[in-house]
């Protein structure tokens, strides 16, 4: 098998885009040291560059690329002010992809990145379980590291590249096992895009706990909106009449049914509860303060570009798993006695 960059930097204990700036020729500053051992690593490993992956990146290695879902949604902003905290620490410049949750437009920024010489893509986009996706960003991730890039996913398990995930599903469960706890055995979920990883993630943990104590949990997928929860708690309360509590896989659909629950004039907690998921911004400022799964959003941004300048210490895939807490506020309370 022939020896591929990332090769020559786990022997050398350096970053992919640091052997690559060395053995590409770049004028880009690499310390003396740093140097030395990656040509030393090359020389042993018996490392031939690729003429045309040393063109493709030759001059670009401070870029990055980032691939989200919408950029106005409040759980990819804060991923990409994690990112942009790291990059702007190391003077590198970020591009951020606007993929709509579009997998042949997701494909297509991948490919734009690799041919505008990007050194690191993050992928933070749709975290779709779509077979094509995932086959065919896996065939455009060996793609771009063999040229010497690094890829990095946030969130997504569906391909072998670098990654770093959130525990959905315990996080999930926790939520569930407080709803259980307060009383609750009829729950409503209003949840976004069944195909992406995330929400299936979030619906089967929360169904796990509440469905293991006897209850029963109604799902309405939508989109993962405000205007989606709104929409979606309308349908489930019409269908389901009875319910004592209902969950937006994502906060801004939790906010949604709280405007719904409110026009219909259901008291919040008394009559329903409700929680959410992500902890953004907001949620500790509505009236009632919204109970939530925290992920370290912020965090898991900064992890995946500190994870795609660090060394490769294995050819397998790196994995940084981080936390979800469960932020209990006003918005949840025990089920009104029948």
């Amino acid at each position: 098998m022939a020896v591929k960059l990332r090769d020559v930097a786990r022997h050398a204990g350096v970053s992919a885009p640091t052997a690559s700036r060395v053995l590409s020729g770049s004028d880009y500053p690499v310390a003396p040291e740093l140097r030395e051992r990656v040509e030393r690593a090359a020389r042993e490993l018996d490392y031939v560059p690729n003429a045309q992956a040393r063109a493709l990146l030759r001059g670009n290695e401070g870029t990055v690329g980032v691939l989200v879902g919408e950029v106005d949604d409040p759980y990819f902003s804060e991923i990409v002010n994690g990112i942009q905290e790291v990059a702007a620490a190391r003077h590198l410049l970020v591009t951020i992809c606007h993929t709509h949750r579009d997998v042949d437009r997701e494909l297509e920024y991948f490919r734009l990145l690799q041919a505008h010489r990007t050194g690191i893509v993050i992928i933070a986009g749709s975290g779709l379980t779509d077979e094509h996706y995932t086959s065919a960003m896996a065939t455009r991730s060996r793609s771009f590291e063999a040229a010497g890039g690094r890829v990095v996913a946030i969130g997504q398990a569906q391909f072998d590249v670098d990654r770093v995930l959130a525990d959905n599903r315990s996080g999930a469960r926790r939520l569930g096992a407080h709803l259980v706890s307060l009383g609750h055995r009829e729950v409503g979920v209003v949840a976004g895009d069944p195909a992406v990883a995330s929400t299936l993630e979030r619906v089967e943990g929360l169904r796990e706990r509440v469905e293991a104590a006897g209850g029963t949990v109604v799902v309405r997928h939508g989109p993962a909106t405000r205007d989606g929860g709104y929409d979606g708690a309308a349908e489930l309360l019409a269908r389901h009449p009875g319910l004592t509590a209902i969950v937006g896989s994502a906060d801004q659909m939790a906010i949604g049914a709280l405007a719904r629950l409110r026009e219909a004039g259901r008291a919040v907690p008394d009559e329903v509860s409700v929680a959410g998921f992500n902890d953004i911004a907001i949620a500790r400022d509505l009236i009632p303060s919204l109970t939530t799964v925290r992920l370290p959003l912020r965090a898991m941004g900064a992890a995946a570009l500190e994870m795609a300048l660090a060394p490769a210490p294995t050819a397998d895939p790196l994995v940084a798993s981080l936390g979800t807490e469960l932020v209990v506020r006003g918005s949840t309370a025990p089920a009104p006695r029948r």
